[in-house]
Order: structure tokens, then C-alpha cells, then sequence
């Protein structure tokens, strides 16, 4: 059986393409990539004059058959535009499929930007909880966020600059004390890591540019803060989209773990007009 190649590539900086990903990009007759044009650029850099095909979650119905297909007769390597396929990007169906027809699946560690900001936060990465991307609505991301919170370790998320004030205040909300490292642009030109909380990084990142990691450090259980503001801004949420009276109360309570005697208080006084 042919094999499946999992190519991690640069993050950033293409310098950091380790020669053995660059030979399997160079010897292996197809490439499902992400991105042609992105990834067009690397294979330049290393050399290769291989085919690709464009796969992500865009692609045709038909692509995954495609390349399943081809893998019957040769090998095929898999790459994103930046880190390891499958983590946070396209491929763990395709991973998946070709394992289960009996293909060989050969990963080609590489640059990652969750370990590189664990590296330089500064937190320890014994044990920690890799979240991806929080959920984009405001009620799910707290919900999410200040359940990973409560567990005793170090998280990361990763977060686009749209995104990431909003992310740092739902975190400010929950948790204001908790220590965190921002990391930004990783291996890039611009790189730059800022330590303190979600407050002080919400100052410092008045106008948010490039891609970011946020590393949270570990914090006990006790550590998470049920704060007012956190259930009022939930409530307000919550009346916003149409909920009232009972449904509206355990619709919060349900978000943010707050007692029902906090509230309902709060909810009520949420529903009365100015």
C-alpha cells in the first residue's frame, strides 16, 4: 500500500522547513495542500515540482475520492498554509479514511505554533489543554472559556485579530487576575510576545494585527470568578435574543454556573425598562 505523508510546514518563517519535509515534497508525485497559491510559494522554496490539488473544507464532494483514489497507486503528501495538517486545519478526514484502507500514514513533524508559544510563555507545558479556536458567538465563547478555565492546567487558544479583543474580554470578565503570555506573528517579522492579563493586553493591543496564540496559565479550580459583569453581560445576551422570565434565568445560569440566587436578580432587573 502506498503512504500518506502528514507535512508540517513553516508557520511563518520558511527557513524553518526541516530538510525532511522539504524531501518529501520534492519525491512525492501529488501534494493535497490547502492552499495551491500558499503553498505554491514553499514548494518553490524547497525546490519541488510536484502536482497539487486544492483540499479544505471548500472542496468538491468528490476530491476526497480523488485523492483516496490516487493514493491506491502512489504516495500522496499533505500540507496546510501554515502548521500541522489536521490540528486546527483541513485533513483529519482524509487522515482518517486512507489509515482505515489499510495506507501507511507518516507524519512529518514540524514548526507548530502551539508548542512555540508554550516555549516562550514561560507557563511550563507538563500538561496543557490545547482549546483551538473559541466559539465565535459571545454566550458560547464565555460558556467555553470559563469552563476550560476551571481546569487545572495551561491552555491555549488560538484567536484571529477580528476576534481577539473580544476573546480577551470575555477572559478579562471571567478571570481577570489569570496570568497570560499573547503571542503574535510567531516566527514572522513582526513576531512579539506580551505577558500580563487580559486587561493589560487589552490596552497594549489597542488595534489588533496579525495572528495570535493566547497562553493562559494554569490556574486551580477555585481560580475561576463567576463575576457580576460576566452574568449580566450573559443576561443581556441572553434577553437580546428573546428569552424572558424563567427560560431567560436558566438560560444564564446555564452559561456561566452561577447560582440561581445571583441570577435572577440580575436577570430581573436586566428585563425592567430604563
Amino acid at each position: 500500500m502506498s503512504t500518506l505523508f502528514v507535512v508540517a510546514t513553516p508557520i511563518g518563517n520558511l527557513q524553518d522547513l526541516s530538510p525532511r519535509a522539504a524531501e518529501t515534497l520534492r519525491t512525492v508525485p501529488l501534494i493535497a495542500a490547502e492552499d495551491t497559491r500558499v503553498s505554491r510559494k514553499l514548494l518553490n522554496h524547497a525546490g519541488s515540482s510536484a502536482r497539487m490539488l486544492s483540499y479544505n473544507e471548500n472542496s468538491p464532494p468528490g476530491r476526497l475520492r480523488q485523492l483516496l483514489e490516487h493514493l491506491e497507486s502512489a504516495d500522496l503528501a499533505l500540507m496546510t498554509d501554515a502548521g500541522t495538517p489536521a490540528v486546527s486545519d483541513p485533513g483529519a478526514i482524509l487522515v482518517r479514511e486512507a489509515a482505515e484502507a489499510g495506507h501507511k500514514i507518516t507524519p512529518i513533524a514540524g514548526p507548530s505554533a502551539v508548542t512555540a508559544a508554550l516555549s516562550a510563555s514561560g507557563f511550563g507545558g507538563d500538561r496543557f489543554a490545547f482549546l483551538g479556536f473559541p466559539p465565535r458567538k459571545q454566550a458560547e465563547r464565555r460558556q467555553f472559556l470559563a469552563e476550560s478555565m476551571a481546569l487545572p492546567m495551561t491552555l491555549v487558544v488560538l484567536e484571529a485579530p477580528h476576534r481577539f479583543r473580544k476573546t480577551l474580554e470575555d477572559i478579562a470578565a471571567i478571570a481577570p487576575d489569570r496570568e497570560l503570555a499573547v503571542c503574535r506573528e510567531l516566527t514572522k517579522l513582526h513576531e512579539e510576545v506580551f505577558r500580563g492579563t487580559a486587561d493589560s493586553a487589552l490596552r497594549h493591543f489597542a488595534q489588533p494585527r496579525g495572528e495570535f496564540v493566547v497562553v493562559l496559565s494554569a490556574g486551580p479550580v477555585t481560580a475561576v470568578t463567576i463575576t457580576d459583569e460576566l452574568i449580566v453581560t450573559t443576561a443581556e445576551s441572553v434577553l437580546k435574543a428573546g428569552l424572558r422570565g424563567r427560560a431567560a434565568v436558566q438560560q444564564v445560569i446555564a452559561e456561566t454556573g452561577a447560582p440561581r440566587s445571583r441570577v435572577y436578580p440580575i436577570v430581573l432587573a436586566a428585563q425592567r425598562p430604563d
